[in-house]
């Protein structure tokens, strides 16, 4: 078989490469519902909303993951589309280094600072013991869950995509299996959904570096595992910082303002923190296949722009955009129909499960924008383009989230904090657009005196 690099039918190409990172998030998807739904089986509301004031912690430690992972992958794939196969493997080897000393850091700080942690995440007197519980273990785990997070995104954009996703699915797998036993028949509640997730994830780290000293031993000069390769001159340092920390600030501003809508929601009491968080849980499905898609195809546009290949780079970024705009549109059409009934899997209270209904509906019409938003962010950082990326998510989730939360908090209550999500996303697709416009414009201007036809460009 070719390579995906090589794949002649871009539609083929992106079916290669997104279809396995797309069932990689899935499967972290059912992790993720996995945790709730075993915890909602406890009945208990503050557990629920433990769980769901924990996932932007949780999200916070796989972002300093994708400093290395997101980072060293865009770096990778455009190394590989100019032919330079040797740094390329350095720089491989500096990230699996680097995320595994900022995993040992996270860990130390994580273990320490524990209490003020859970009173930032938003905690309150009812569920603070069960937001510690779940963030001791968390915390333990944190440098497995840097290596294999980052892992996914480095070993994909080497063209070993099959292993990227066999290592993400088999830690997920591992999750939900332990899940199960230290939840339901060892009732450890979330203390067990923590170390469910992080012996999973430590599962999947051992796979990974297995297979990088199987591809070392067969004379892949990609994969160096050994110390002595570790190579960490100024000029690669700096080409993965700087596109891993804007994709990175992705995540951690996210996280950010989803603590600031956690305590929003707080207000209204934990049954409200428990209805969203399940919302918010379900609706992460159209969420984390639109990451999916994006992500897998990153490595693609990345090693197009190092060949030069610009025609055959716009055409993947316009089919992908079209697939995530119809995957989006999907969805919401299935949660306004049947919002109630997903809801009902997790919450047993009639209120409850209403209330979390309503608050599906109104989340999930984002998610035809998400299609535009995830790739051209991805886009940008494929390209190199730190400010374009980091522009993005700093207008996604400080300049226009946190004061729509706090406005629409003010004028529809409860209602408009909500409602904050989609009515961003909405604003953020026009931006992205204008900017994805801007940047083809710029390129084409560059490209043409030095080419003479545009068909190139």
């Amino acid at each position: 078989m070719t390579s995906v690099f090589e794949e002649k039918s871009i539609p083929k190409a992106i079916f290669r490469v997104g279809l396995p990172a797309m069932l990689g998030q899935l499967t972290t998807l059912i992790y993720n519902l996995a945790d709730t739904f075993f915890v909602s089986m406890t009945e208990n509301p503050d557990m629920i909303a433990a769980v769901t004031l924990c996932t932007p912690i949780l999200l916070i430690i796989m972002s300093i993951a994708a400093v290395f992972g997101a980072g060293g992958s865009s770096v990778i794939a455009r190394l590989m589309g100019e032919g330079k196969n040797k740094n390329a493997g350095s720089t491989l080897n500096f990230c699996g280094y680097a995320m595994g000393g900022a995993g040992i850091v996270t860990l130390a700080f994580g273990l320490l600072l524990l209490s003020q942690i859970a009173r930032i995440a938003g905690a309150d007197a009812a569920n603070f013991g069960y937001t510690c519980d779940y963030l001791w273990y968390i915390f333990l785990g944190a440098p497995f869950i840097m290596l294999s997070n980052g892992f996914v995104n480095l070993f994909r954009s080497a063209g070993k995509i099959k292993e990227s996703t066999i290592g993400l699915m088999l830690g997920n797998i591992i999750n939900i299996v332990l899940d199960y036993i230290f939840i339901i028949p060892f009732r450890w509640g979330t203390a067990g959904a923590a170390l469910a997730t992080s012996m999973g994830f430590a599962c999947s780290t051992v796979y990974f570096l297995v297979c990088m000293f199987r591809e070392e031993r067969r004379g892949n000069e990609l994969f160096k595992l050994s110390p002595k390769q570790f190579r960490a001159d100024r000029t690669m340092v700096w080409d993965v910082i700087s596109i891993g920390v804007p994709g990175a600030l992705i995540t951690v501003l996210m996280s950010v303002s989803n603590m600031v809508l956690n305590n929003y929601i707080a207000i209204y009491g934990s049954n409200a923190v428990a209805a969203y968080g399940i919302a918010y849980k379900i609706d992460m499905v159209p969420i984390m296949l639109s990451v999916g898609l994006s992500q897998g195809v990153a490595p693609l546009i990345g090693f197009y722009y190092g060949a030069g290949e610009k025609r055959r780079m716009s055409k993947a970024m316009r089919y992908s955009i079209l697939y995530g705009v119809l995957l989006g549109t999907f969805f919401v059409v299935l949660f306004l129909c049947w919002g109630e009934q997903f809801a009902a899997a997790f919450l047993h209270e009639e209120s409850l499960v209403q209330q979390a209904g309503y608050f599906l509906k109104i989340l999930c019409l984002s998610a035809p924008m998400l299609g535009v938003i995830n790739m051209v962010t991805s886009y940008f950082q494929a390209l190199g383009k730190a400010a374009q990326s980091l522009l993005i998510t700093i207008l996604r989730n400080a300049v226009l989230f946190i004061p729509a939360v706090i406005l629409l908090n003010h004028w529809r209550q409860l209602d408009g904090v909500i409602m904050a999500q989609p009515v961003v996303e909405t604003v953020l697709t026009v931006i992205c657009l204008a900017l994805y416009a801007a940047q083809n414009v710029s390129r084409k201007e560059r490209s043409s005196p030095k080419q003479g036809n545009p068909a190139h460009a």
